[in-house]
């Protein structure tokens, strides 16, 4: 499982021209499933999510977890985090899982960054044909894939 984390301003997602989802400062954060990927995935990754501090404290260090700024979380599915580029020009998707094996994944690690937040975050629509917005924060990016735990 491979999550995309930018810190934001604010995030949205519109689906159709419709606000699905919007939320203030805090982390937006893609997700993408592999059909490898599991149970222990999921928690190793809502643990890295909530307690990685890249938000700057009183002397503008990135020292402060989401939890502690009272941010929000915007959780949005991405099967094409596993692209592979290898051969071609057209990215292959192969590594990424079916709907049936990702569906459940994506939406039991909304549930469990919820969980460990202690309220809820927003979501985009699985496999809906998103527009997502954000203003990043910094610009702050970070790639966090649950194979390399790097």
């Amino acid at each position: 499982m491979r999550i995309l984390i930018q810190r934001v301003k604010r995030g949205s997602v519109s689906i159709h021209g419709r606000l699905k989802s919007s939320i203030g400062q805090g982390l937006l954060v893609f997700v993408g499933v592999e059909a490898a990927d599991g149970e222990e995935d999921i928690e190793w990754l809502t643990g890295k999510l909530v307690r990685l501090r890249i938000f700057d404290d009183e002397q503008g260090v990135m020292n402060l977890d989401v939890q502690q700024i009272g941010g929000e979380v915007l959780v949005v599915s991405q099967f094409t985090l596993h692209a592979s580029t290898r051969k071609g020009n057209r990215p292959s998707y192969i590594k990424a899982a079916p709907e049936p094996v990702s569906r459940p994944l994506y939406e039991q690690f909304a549930r469990s960054v919820s969980t460990a937040l202690g309220r809820e975050v927003a979501t985009g629509e699985f496999g809906a044909e998103m527009q997502v917005e954000l203003v990043n924060d910094g610009p702050v990016t970070i790639w966090i894939d649950s194979k390399q735990r790097e």
